[in-house]
């Protein structure tokens, strides 16, 4: 079967206006779509950096955070889109490091 593509969303752009949302809600759910993505990016940066680190095979870092090899293996090559901030968080902790929240206004 084969699909036919009528719009693609330029890089930067915002999918939620092409999809009809107000311009008001389209830029508050981009802004939190970013936020989420940015997070994710520096939790997950944060775990595969200290694997690195310790020299660790994906086996060893799998134990230690209690998950398959499989799961470190899309950690470490950037698949974020599968990992919760939860999960990531918890892996975090794993390491012995920690994250801080800051809110700006």
């Amino acid at each position: 079967m084969k699909s036919n593509t009528t719009h693609t969303t330029p890089a930067g752009g915002n999918v939620f206006a092409d999809l009809g949302f107000s311009p008001e809600e389209a830029a508050k759910l981009k802004a939190h779509s970013d936020m989420v993505i940015q997070t994710k990016l520096k939790l997950a940066k944060s775990v595969s950096d200290w694997i690195t680190e310790q020299d660790l095979k994906q086996e060893q870092a799998a134990a230690i955070f209690n998950t398959s090899r499989p799961r470190v293996s899309d950690l470490v090559n950037g698949k974020i889109g599968k990992f919760t901030i939860d999960a990531l968080l918890s892996m975090l902790a794993a390491t012995g490091q920690t994250a801080e929240l800051n809110i700006r206004r």
